[in-house]
């Protein structure tokens, strides 16, 4: 399934020439974005191992389950940062067209992490943080749609998967056609990463957010 998408958006974004050299870029973005930060934190503080705790994700959302809320915050800042610092890098170094390659790495190695023998996250902060370093006013949209969505139907993966397929609309919308393959290609990664959420979702027994007193 994955090398077909990124054969998919290279074609689409023009990239196949520069392959070799932008190879590079994407070995580094994955090796930084495979990182996990959530099972860092928590070991670190003395929270177990994460993968032992509520879902076995290692995202914000199952380090919230902890009771930290702090690491919880480090956790979403860390796993989004990541995408973002691959971005920012890569396209000072290197240019557009490296960035994006780059936030496909980042995004990669978090949901598949050869620390982790390629288990990984969701991907959803550091989806959000690669799409704010790419075009901010595109990211900041897609963080709003996640925000509405989570209000209107208390549920965090319904929100995910709603932000997260508007992205190439946003990007459209904003005059970034050359991104949409990018986003689409996330945006599909991060739908393969919530069947399950999505199989809950469909026969009604996904939880939703709750208001703590």
């Amino acid at each position: 399934m994955i090398p077909d998408m990124l054969r998919f958006w290279a074609e689409g974004s023009g990239f196949a020439a520069a392959a070799p050299s932008l190879a590079l870029v994407f070995a580094a973005a994955y090796l930084l974005g495979a990182v996990p930060f959530g099972l860092v934190i928590t070991r670190a503080l003395g929270l177990g191992d994460l993968r032992k705790i509520g879902s076995g994700n290692i995202g914000a959302t199952n380090v919230l389950r902890t009771g930290h809320k702090g690491a919880a915050l480090a956790t979403l800042l860390l796993d989004s940062g990541k995408g973002a610092i691959a971005v920012l890098l890569a396209r000072a170094m290197f240019g557009d067209a490296a960035a994006q390659v780059a936030g496909l790495g980042a995004f990669i190695g978090h949901l598949y992490p050869v620390y982790l023998r390629f288990r990984g996250g969701k991907g959803v902060a550091t989806f959000l943080g690669t799409l704010l370093a790419l075009n901010p006013l595109a990211g900041l949209a897609t963080c709003a749609t996640w925000l509405v969505a989570a209000l209107l139907f208390r549920i965090s993966s319904l929100a995910a998967l709603v932000s997260a397929t508007s992205a190439a609309l946003w990007l459209y919308l904003l005059g970034q056609p050359q991104m949409t393959g990018l986003a689409l290609a996330l945006a599909a990664l991060i739908i393969w990463r919530h069947r399950a959420n999505i199989a809950r979702l469909i026969n009604g027994t996904e939880p939703k957010i709750t208001r703590k007193p």
